[in-house]
């Protein structure tokens, strides 16, 4: 029998959704396809990842009633709180759109060598285990420069946000993000062990 992630709102204590948790066979799957997807992404220009993490500025936007309904249903939070949070997310994708390439710039160090410069390379998959209480913000805040760097994301978030994470995927495949530049593992914080411990994953993120 497969194994299922409720989510339940904190209000009235009904469940209102149930996700089938993925398999061992699915995480490496999904990390798979994500290190994949890390050989043509890192290649990608910067203008390429800009218009498309604008386009995912555009849509929390555009969607903010949707989702700040859902973070409400899933976790509790305010309509009012939740709209602000969606707007601040939507903000941080417009900076990093915008500033990314300045900020990733190759630097030039004084040295007693004829040229010394510090220069940024992407690393690859990076995992993220994310908590529950800002469950777009603290997603997208580490999303948005990990992508515009040129890496992929994993994200595995609190279980009892499931409907957010799964949102946040099909945010960024509705901005036009390939598919494994942003995915989310529905597992357990007991399975995390299996995802960090896949050779693709270079880098692991928590809060």
């Amino acid at each position: 029998m497969t194994s299922c992630t409720q989510s339940i709102n904190p209000a009235t204590g009904e469940v209102v959704a149930e996700y089938p948790e993925h398999s061992s066979d699915e995480v490496e799957v999904i990390v798979d396809r994500a290190q994949q997807r890390f050989v043509s992404w890192r290649r990608t220009t910067f203008a390429e990842r800009s218009e498309r993490m604008h386009r995912v500025s555009e849509i929390l936007l555009d969607r903010t009633g949707e989702w700040a309904e859902l973070m409400a249903v899933e976790m509790g939070k305010p309509l009012r709180e939740g709209r602000a949070e969606l707007a601040k997310s939507a903000w941080v994708c417009r900076y990093y759109a915008d500033g990314a390439e300045s900020m990733l710039a190759d630097r030039e160090v004084p040295t007693e060598a004829s040229r010394s410069f510090v220069h940024h390379e992407p690393l690859g998959v990076v995992l993220a285990v994310m908590p529950w209480n800002f469950p777009f913000w603290q997603v997208i805040r580490f999303a948005a420069p990990t992508l515009m760097a040129g890496n992929t994301v994993v994200l595995k978030h609190a279980s009892n946000v499931t409907g957010v994470a799964l949102a946040i995927e099909e945010l960024f495949a509705a901005a036009g993000f390939e598919p494994g530049c942003f995915s989310s593992l529905v597992i357990p914080g007991s399975r995390v062990a299996e995802a960090v411990a896949h050779p693709g994953v270079c880098a692991i993120t928590l809060t």
